[in-house]
């Protein structure tokens, strides 16, 4: 295989990973309503099981993997962390109370932890500072096809079935991807041990991992990189805490089915998704390659039009003008994602990327996933004292204003980018 064609197929194979490793996370929000009436507990148990449980393992664990992911081989890292979802997931379809679920949870949290930093890492060594808005767009574009599959499949296969045979059946492509991952993808580190040609060797292959308390120096030290962990964060917060209750806010609202509540999000927000995410990705890097002030600013306006389109989703007259703003509110809210992530690949060093990445994730899914779901269930129970069964719409509205402040996160780190990446290149010869 040529390197051409074998760096698309390691995006592609990666991108597929993570496509199945968000599946069981959308799934979960089409199935929440089921779940919570066959085993009897409140919103805030589902907020705190979908949302802080998870993130806890998930952000915490993420560390120690990445630790090990910037000094050891991280093929092998992905494919045990896969096996290790796709059981937990598989669980999940025996569980016959909410203790049993949240433990289950729990597993298939530290296998989803390691995922993504090592694979940002691999992407970043394969790909030029040019070429990384679109590489890691396409690779965020796993969280699109997630939501494309996700909701369309788990809302059939429960109506069709039920909550524990859909859980079962989404686990079983998990052991194939980790089977793919360890036989067809190289760690280059290995090649360079072994003393190949240098030629074939990606960019950055380099010096000792530092330690811990260092890479948080080196991270601290940078402002472009505290606000795009912030930005990244309260992002999280707010998307997490509408989305994983999107579903249950359409059954309950507008009298939906599992099924037809999928389909709808399939299309509005999954195929939404991926639009986002590409144009993010293709704008960056044909229009301003090389130019992350430019990318940052862009990004920050489609957040402020997401933001203001999200309110839409809760103040609409009737569903198909909710699914329309929720729409369009997609698509600006996930522009951000190949200019961020691409930023931070190229603003931080090659030898600790992936603790960065583990940080970025252990921060943002600790507010994000974790207080967002959890901070929407509280807030709807609190207001179905007044609003009864719409009390959801209102605690998803009240989220909506927030990304105003993730907009403003992104214009200052656009105002430091150019003198953060300045320092980097003193300091190292330039990777690309």
């Amino acid at each position: 295989m040529t390197r051409p064609t074998y760096r698309k197929y390691l995006l592609g194979l990666l991108t597929t990973i993570l496509t199945f490793n968000y599946i069981d996370r959308v799934a979960l929000g089409v199935l929440l309503q089921d779940v919570k009436l066959t085993l009897g507990v409140s919103d805030t148990q589902m907020g705190f099981l979908g949302g802080l449980a998870f993130a806890m393992f998930y952000s915490v664990m993420g560390v120690p993997i990445a630790r090990w992911a910037d000094r050891g081989n991280r093929i092998r890292i992905i494919a045990c962390t896969t096996l290790l979802w796709s059981i937990g997931v598989a669980a999940c379809s025996t569980a016959a109370n909410f203790w049993q679920l949240l433990l289950m949870r729990v597993a298939v949290a530290v296998g989803e932890a390691g995922c993504i930093p090592p694979a940002f890492a691999l992407i970043a060594d394969y790909f030029s500072r040019a070429e990384r808005p679109r590489a890691a767009a396409i690779y965020g574009l796993g969280g699109g096809f997630a939501c494309v599959i996700g909701y369309f499949t788990a809302g059939w296969l429960n109506e069709l079935f039920d909550w524990r045979r859909t859980f079962f059946l989404l686990s079983l492509p998990g052991p194939i991807l980790a089977l793919m991952a360890l036989s067809t993808l190289k760690e280059p580190r290995l090649q360079l041990r072994g003393g190949r040609d240098a030629s074939q060797t990606p960019i950055g292959i380099s010096t000792p991992t530092p330690s811990f308390l260092d890479v948080c120096k080196v991270l601290f030290h940078n402002a472009t990189f505290r606000n795009l962990l912030l930005c990244l964060s309260v992002s999280s917060f707010f998307s997490y805490g509408m989305l994983q209750w999107q579903p249950a806010f359409f059954m309950r609202s507008y009298g939906l089915t599992s099924g037809q509540v999928g389909t709808w999000l399939a299309v509005s927000y999954g195929v939404s998704m991926l639009i986002g995410t590409y144009l993010g990705g293709e704008l960056s890097s044909r229009y301003a390659a090389n130019d992350e002030p430019w990318q940052l600013k862009m990004m920050a306006c489609a957040l402020t039009m997401g933001g203001i389109m999200s309110l839409g989703v809760y103040l609409a007259s009737n569903v198909y003008m909710s699914f329309a703003c929720l729409a369009l509110a997609t698509i600006c809210q996930n522009v951000q994602n190949g200019p961020l992530f691409s930023t931070i690949q190229t603003i931080v060093p090659e030898r600790i990327r992936a603790v960065a990445f583990a940080l970025v994730y252990l921060l943002s899914n600790l507010i994000g996933m974790g207080l967002g779901p959890l901070f929407t269930g509280a807030l709807s129970d609190a207001f179905h004292v007044w609003a009864g069964n719409e009390s959801l719409r209102y605690a998803a509205m009240a989220l909506a204003p927030g990304y105003l402040w993730v907009a403003w996160h992104s214009w200052r780190a656009s105002r430091t980018v150019t003198a953060d990446l300045y320092a980097l290149l003193q300091h190292e010869s330039p990777a690309d």
